[in-house]
């Protein structure tokens, strides 16, 4: 870990709780320690059946989950927590290969972070992640739809032709973000910005998602009918002519 420092007080206000997963005493206790004197209630757990008894009695706001965890990896711990409802997760993970980096992400992860790291970007990964979850709040329920596609943001519930979506929390705000901006291309930087709320990333993070997304809503993935890639730009919703967004 880098910049070891004294984060922060919240002034003992509660900003949620995170459960953090990490079988390394050190990495788990300086995390904790940040998150906490950023203003967030705290569990721990060393390996994943911890983690899933923990997540069974309590369920965080959102998970910082350590990939390489004996036993059960971070992979299979996220597909269980997903498998009971959503939950925000941040992975941590000691290797740089962008192929895991990916399959974290395919799993079901809204970000990752790469060992060693600095706990005050950690704390705001997870501000970021937080933020973006909160955003939708009371006088939002108002339903988008376009292409058969029905999304009820206060709620979160998506639907195609009256099937049910199985959107992960991310996958429902860039589906949320695409159908009130249709028509318009938009840089995964931008992306990036608007719909995680950050202003640094790995520009994979948009990509993956973006290819979970059309598996999820399109007809033919391999011939997406809706969400298109704008060649040296990014990506661009496009609804037929008689669809409109809202109402």
């Amino acid at each position: 870990m880098q910049n070891i420092a004294s984060p922060p007080d919240s002034g003992g206000v509660s900003r949620g709780r995170v459960l953090v997963v990490d079988d390394d005493p050190t990495v788990a206790e300086v995390a904790a320690g940040y998150l906490e004197r950023a203003g967030y209630d705290v569990g721990r757990a060393g390996d994943g059946p911890s983690a899933l008894d923990s997540y069974g009695v309590q369920r965080p706001d959102l998970v910082v989950l350590d990939l390489m965890l004996p036993g059960m990896d971070g992979f299979e711990v996220c597909r269980r927590m997903r498998a009971r409802g959503p939950v925000p997760v941040i992975m941590l993970t000691a290797r740089g290969d962008e192929d895991d980096r990916i399959l974290g992400l395919e799993t079901g992860a809204d970000d990752y972070v790469t060992k060693p790291f600095s706990p005050r970007e950690l704390v705001l990964r997870v501000e970021a992640v937080l933020r973006r979850d909160r955003r939708t709040g009371p006088g939002t329920r108002a339903r988008l739809g376009g292409a058969g596609i029905g999304l009820d943001p206060l709620a979160r519930l998506a639907t195609r032709d009256g099937r049910d979506l199985c959107l992960t929390l991310r996958e429902f705000d860039l589906l949320a973000f695409f159908l009130s901006h249709p028509g318009r291309a938009f840089t995964r930087e931008e992306l990036m910005r608007e719909v995680w709320g950050w202003d640094f990333g790995d520009l994979s993070t948009v990509t993956v998602h973006v290819r979970r997304l059309r598996g999820k809503v399109e007809t033919d993935p391999a011939r997406p009918g809706l969400i298109h890639t704008v060649w040296g730009v990014g990506y661009r919703m496009d609804l037929p002519d008689d669809d409109t967004s809202g109402g």
